[in-house]
């Protein structure tokens, strides 16, 4: 299982779900103590963009893995 912390906002959170739904393996994002589907788009939108977003998945896909490198927090 893959584990990455990123940070969204409103402008790329579509982007990440629509790589997020391309992808063959489960995607999830930790916030507080709930678990968000990260292809669900309205899931993602309920999130607090103020925040750093644990996401963890048990795949590969170059360009989620892309994307995941441009939103990385810290």
């Amino acid at each position: 299982m893959n584990e990455c912390k990123i940070k969204l906002d409103l402008n790329n959170a579509a982007e990440f779900v629509q790589k997020a739904s391309k992808c063959d393996f489960d995607i999830d994002i930790f916030y507080n103590h709930f678990i968000i589907d990260a292809k669900s788009m309205l899931g993602v939108l309920g999130l607090d963009f103020s925040r750093i977003l644990t996401v963890k998945y048990g795949g590969e896909d170059g360009e989620f893995d892309s994307m995941l490198r441009r939103l990385a927090a810290g």
